[in-house]
């Protein structure tokens, strides 16, 4: 790895709170806030994605952010790529037609939505959200593009935990995680 690619890791992992018992007990929650709140910090990632994208995919058409924090990081990787950017949402957030897939969380359940009309069959994308834990929302929003008939080229995260051995959900997908506890 670059010396410049390691010094932007060191500075997320700063910049990655922890907070035991969130939100509920047993929990250790990886708080990606102080990122968000550090221009540099926010730089630093946008920069490993687009690093990451460059390197390893030489087409792709859209990037597909997750509800929530997919949404913070997705527009600005998309912007610096040249390319669209298309919501994954909670149910009942998106107006007009949409495809759901219901799926399981860490500690519930949930479905995810996308517009009818967001990917054209034969789309090339990529996702990306925050934090892979148990894998349930990256492998419902990787089930909505197969519903659109998509290409899902990967998927990304800033924080993979490693423990909940959610990459096992998306064997079938490529999987890239800046830090990994």
């Amino acid at each position: 790895m670059a010396a410049d690619s390691l010094s932007k890791l060191q500075l997320l992992q700063r910049h990655i709170r922890t907070f035991p018992d969130f939100p509920k007990k047993g929990i250790l929650f990886r708080d990606i806030c102080p990122i968000l709140k550090d221009p540099a910090t926010l730089t630093a990632v946008t920069d490993l994605f687009e690093e990451h994208v460059r390197k390893n995919y030489k087409e792709v058409d859209l990037i597909i952010g997750l509800d929530a924090r997919g949404f913070l990081f997705g527009p600005l990787l998309a912007q610096r790529l040249g390319i669209g950017f298309v919501l994954v949402r909670k149910k009942g957030k998106l107006p007009g037609p949409t495809l759901s897939v219901a799926y399981d969380l860490e500690y519930g359940k949930a479905e995810a939505e996308i517009q009818e009309d967001a990917v054209a069959p034969g789309q090339k994308v990529l996702l990306i959200d925050d934090l892979l834990a148990t894998g349930g929302t990256l492998y419902a929003a990787c089930e909505l593009m197969r519903k659109q008939q998509a290409e899902v080229l990967g998927c990304m995260v800033i924080i993979e935990l490693k423990e909940l051995n959610g990459i096992d959900r998306l064997k079938q997908h490529s999987v890239f995680s800046l830090v990994q506890y």
